[in-house]
């Protein structure tokens, strides 16, 4: 049996088609949405490990440190703010899922359906590339400002007096203090960090699905498949650029006027705490970006398998 060659992930056709119809901000994005939906419930779940490593990250050594690891961060935590302390800064997070899941995989697609050859093969270069493009866009235009007061919250509660009561109170505050810039904090070390994230991850995904496929361009790929490929490229991108997103935890934080730029901060962190520290909070990291990596690209490749489907175009 012959199967039919493998179409974009969203033909352009079929964008066309729906918005003919007025449908085409669900047609095209819902895939995306549906995926920011799922990060969501994945922050959600996990992001007790994203606390922990931002504060391990925000930790200087010569301060001296506050937390002797892992469980010792957890447990002052518990002991100081309760349960609901780890879960400080969440809402940044959560409110920002959707838009950005929107942003990567919308700017991914709409590189790599020009990158693709004649057979709608994407080569893993091509995929790096595509993935920078992406994460590039993606830091600018969501994840600065949501990183940005997602740092903020979490080392506000050390402070002796926090000073931000909720989400939208410490927002303003920010704004308020620092103008529209206090949210942007730490651009260049956000762009480089997510820059080099989603170029990581698409590389990765791309070369894994294409060994995988071997010469059958249209061979499936399972969803558990999928979601090792993921996990894989997660801890891919998490041993190759923890150092910037240290470096973009240290620019966001509260003190971050002690630095006159990133690669001031950079040459500081090393030379006060040598290059170990430059790893600070690399095991919770992982644990979470695995997870989540693997749970989106799973959502993302199912729903766009059901969007093709359902939406053929001739």
């Amino acid at each position: 049996v012959v199967q039919p060659q493998q179409k974009p992930l969203i033909h352009p056709r079929l964008a066309h088609y729906f918005s003919s119809l007025g449908c085409s901000a669900f047609n095209v994005y819902g895939g995306k949405a549906i995926c920011g939906l799922a990060g969501g419930i994945e922050i959600c779940i996990t992001f007790p490990t994203e606390y922990v490593k931002t504060q391990l990250q925000l930790d200087e050594k010569a301060n001296p440190p506050k937390y002797r690891g892992i469980g010792d961060c957890v447990k002052q935590t518990v002991q100081g703010h309760g349960v609901k302390g780890l879960y400080r800064g969440l809402s940044s997070l959560v409110y920002g899922s959707i838009p950005k899941s929107a942003v990567r995989f919308g700017v991914f697609e709409f590189l790599s359906n020009r990158a693709r050859d004649e057979s709608g093969r994407l080569d893993s270069t091509k995929g790096l590339l595509c993935g920078l493009g992406a994460g590039v866009m993606e830091a600018v235009l969501v994840v600065c400002p949501m990183e940005t007061v997602k740092v903020k919250f979490i080392h506000d509660q050390t402070s002796a007096n926090p000073k931000y009561k909720g989400f939208f109170h410490g927002v303003r505050e920010i704004i308020r203090a620092q103008g529209i810039k206090g949210t942007y904090q730490g651009l260049t070390a956000t762009v480089l960090k997510q820059g080099s994230n989603q170029a990581i991850r698409f590389y990765v995904m791309t070369s894994l699905k294409n060994w995988y496929k071997g010469d059958d361009n249209n061979k499936a790929i399972n969803p558990l498949m999928t979601g090792v490929f993921g996990a894989i490229a997660g801890a891919a991108s998490v041993f190759g650029n923890t150092p910037l997103d240290v470096i973009k935890t240290r620019m966001q934080g509260l003190e971050a006027h002690k630095y006159k730029s990133t690669l001031d901060c950079a040459l500081k962190i090393m030379k006060y705490e040598g290059l170990a520290a430059f790893y600070k909070g690399t095991v919770p990291r992982l644990g979470r970006v695995c997870l989540d990596v693997a749970i989106v690209f799973i959502i993302y490749e199912e729903v766009v398998k059901v969007l093709n489907t359902v939406w053929k175009t001739d």
